[in-house]
């Protein structure tokens, strides 16, 4: 694209706004943002780095589930990674560790006996708490997190016998594990037993949770969620086996989005306890109930007529009573990836795969080890399986159909990557502290020759990532376009993109994509392909055009970073659609557009009609959004002869010294046409992550 003349000088203030839940406090406090080198307004402490090379294998474990989704401010829940790893075998050092400020990894090398009995030790945020192999028992008390705890992982221990002699204990308030209004919690791998209370007590819109591969027995109220009025908590149950528990299998009470699968609920005959229900939907709780086996479970699954309950894969053996469903749910992979495990198979997978296990990085089930063949690391040291992101690429299999997560060590990756149409599902993720941690870049430009003399790399060519798989995901790292534009100042070409799509079902999280002109492009496989993007808490960095293509892309709680050129003057264009006729191009939300450049000297767009295609309707929405002073007063502008007027360029409810009341030169959605420009109408039937 060329770069055109820019003007208009004039300043406009509005009415402060009310921004929406997930705006970045510094962003709403400060109104603008220099972009800087300290990247600090979303904070990163986001992925805390591996500790030192003594930290087993199972320190960098991740959850999956809900306790897997960013929100509340903590991306996924990753424990005490990062932390000092502490080896413990009594309780004052276990209640030591675990009640600290700073993060641990707590490893349980011992039976440690609770004193008093019945004592849950409270524990704080940024802990994981594992057992060493099978020797890690907990015996007469359990752990207490509560309100606002977060990022907690409890994983390979026993926890058992605070049991009183009484079975339906209403004194004795003595679990395994108790929250209270904390979240981002993953309890993993453990056996839960024959305490006084409960197993596990999930209260007081406690979410974001995953209770995985556990083996719960010998209980009367085993787990049981919410006992609060508000429907909003968000739990994941799966591969766990409940045996020989008679009620709260679970019951989930006003539970938002309850996502059972593969569970195996067995009651066996002749002995001294005998279930009472298995799942129960309570009050207004929402449960999907997949791919779980359920044997000799009286009133296997039952809900309330206020609950919604969907079934699907289910198998019932010697089961009686009550087998309910109804009313609608959600879908669970609107919130993260997930994979189910055949129904039939659930009961021998996990007699051998829950509970402890004597190595927790190499788990003893068919399901954990397919998920260890999903992921691919990646090192410049040599410490990972590759030494460059691309050789990861290349090992995937062609019209792989589930997710392959390639986990990037931190360090500065030169090269160019493309993920071929042929390799859909793949995630790359950052495992550093943050996303300035792990750095892919190149530096070509648009008009630099290939060294293989076949012409220039042209605008799409430069890319330093190029995406042309559906259903890619990125998150927690830095793509990067550093072509030096004042020493090849004289070359016809400086497009220089730094991360290329051209797929459908693109999400990306928690990036720095950086470069000046040209960095993110937005497109598709062809005209006629449909291509969508989510784009969340990242910053784009850039001067001329430097969000383009034509796409149907949503930024949303994001960074539109300005950055001067070359020879130091501010002028610049931040987004460059092509949108096809009757598709929806780019809209930004909940955003901040502004830099260290000078006042009134970026527009917020103009209609690139790539090719000279008149039949293109660009389009660029930008609501809800913080406008530096670095906005002109007059946003839009025309570009190769076609008149920005002719497309879709308008604004609602912007904020900032950048933004402007409605004019000629300054469209404004009515508040009806706001509410069809909205993030969930861009995407259509797919709901990615965080809609």
């Amino acid at each position: 694209m060329t770069e055109l003349q820019d003007h208009g000088k004039a300043r406009h203030r509005r009415k402060k706004t009310t921004l929406q839940a997930g705006v970045p406090l510094a962003l709403a406090a400060a109104g603008v943002m220099a972009y800087g080198t300290a990247f600090g307004v979303f904070g990163e402490n986001v992925l805390p780095k591996a500790a030192a090379a003594t930290v087993p294998a199972w320190a960098d474990d991740t959850a999956d589930g809900f306790a897997s989704v960013h929100a509340l401010g903590q991306q996924g829940t990753y424990g005490g990674r990062g932390g000092k790893t502490v080896t413990v075998r009594t309780l004052a050092d276990l209640e030591k560790y675990a009640t600290a400020r700073e993060p641990y990894v707590i490893v349980v090398a011992a039976t440690i006996p609770m004193n008093p009995k019945g004592k849950e030790i409270k524990v704080a945020s940024d802990k994981t708490i594992v057992g060493a192999g099978t020797s890690g028992h907990i015996v007469g008390g359990g752990f207490f997190l509560g309100q606002g705890v977060h990022n907690v992982i409890i994983r390979n221990l026993t926890i058992r016998d605070s049991y009183q002699g009484i079975w339906n204990d209403k004194e004795h308030d003595w679990d395994a594990i108790q929250m209270d209004g904390a979240h981002h919690v993953w309890i993993d791998h453990n056996d839960l037993r024959h305490m006084a209370d409960g197993l596990i007590d999930s209260r007081k819109d406690t979410t974001y949770v995953t209770v995985s591969w556990n083996r719960l027995s010998q209980n009367n109220k085993t787990f049981g969620i919410g006992w609060t009025e508000n429907a909003t908590a968000d739990l994941t149950i799966h591969h766990n086996w409940f045996r020989e528990t008679e009620q709260r299998n679970p019951s989930t009470d006003n539970v938002a989005h309850a996502h059972l699968y593969n569970n195996y609920l067995q009651d066996e005959p002749g002995t001294d306890i005998t279930s009472s229900y298995g799942n129960y939907a309570r009050g207004r709780t929402r449960m999907v109930l997949e791919n779980s086996y359920f044997e000799g479970v009286d009133n296997p699954v039952i809900k309330d007529a206020t609950a919604g309950l969907v079934q699907r894969g289910n198998v019932f053996t010697r089961t009686s009573g009550r087998n309910e469903s109804g009313g609608t749910a959600f879908d669970p992979k609107a919130y993260y990836d997930y994979r189910l495990d055949n129904a039939a198979d659930v009961p021998a997978l996990l007699r051998s795969g829950a509970g402890p296990q004597r190595s927790i990085g190499t788990m003893a089930s068919a399901k954990t080890a397919a998920a260890a063949q999903s992921t691919l690391t990646v090192a410049k040291d040599g410490s990972g399986r590759y030494k460059s992101v691309q050789k990861a690429v290349d090992a995937v299999p062609a019209g792989n159909t589930s997710r392959v997560v390639i986990r990037i060590a931190p360090g500065t990756y030169r090269e160019t990557v493309k993920v071929p149409a042929n390799k859909p599902h793949i995630t790359f993720e950052g495992t550093g502290r943050s996303r300035k941690d792990t750095v892919i870049v190149e530096g070509r430009a648009a008009g630099m020759a290939k060294p293989d003399g076949s012409g220039t790399y042209g605008t799409g060519g430069s890319a330093t990532v190029a995406v042309e798989a559906d259903d890619f995901h990125a998150r927690n790292l830095t793509i990067s376009n550093d072509f030096d534009e004042a020493k090849h100042r004289h070359l016809n070409g400086h497009q220089a993109v730094a991360l290329r799509t051209a797929a459908d079902r693109i999400r990306l999280d928690a990036l720095i994509i950086s470069g000046d002109q040209d960095t993110l492009l937005l497109d598709t496989a062809g005209k006629d392909r449909t291509g969508r993007v989510y784009l969340t808490n990242s910053y784009v960095v850039g001067n001329t055009d430097f969000v383009f293509g034509r796409a149907t892309a949503v930024i949303d709680r994001s960074v539109l970073s300005l950055k001067k050129r070359w020879d130091g003057t501010s002028a610049g264009y931040v987004t460059a659609p092509s949108t096809p006729a009757g598709r929806k191009g780019f809209l930004i939300t909940r955003t901040t557009v502004d830099g260290d450049v000078s006042a009134r000297s970026f527009h917020l767009g103009r209609p690139w009609h790539a090719g000279g295609d008149a039949s293109l309707d660009p389009q660029t929405t930008v609501r809800d959004s913080i406008l530096g002073a670095a906005v002109k007063a007059a946003p839009w502008t025309d570009m190769g002869g076609f008149s920005w007027k002719h497309d879709r360029f308008a604004e609602y409810h912007n904020d900032g010294p950048g933004a402007g009341a409605a004019g000629g030169d300054r469209p404004h959605l009515t508040d009806a046409q706001a509410a069809a420009q909205e993030t969930a109408d861009w995407f259509g039937d797919w709901k990615p992550t965080g809609v």
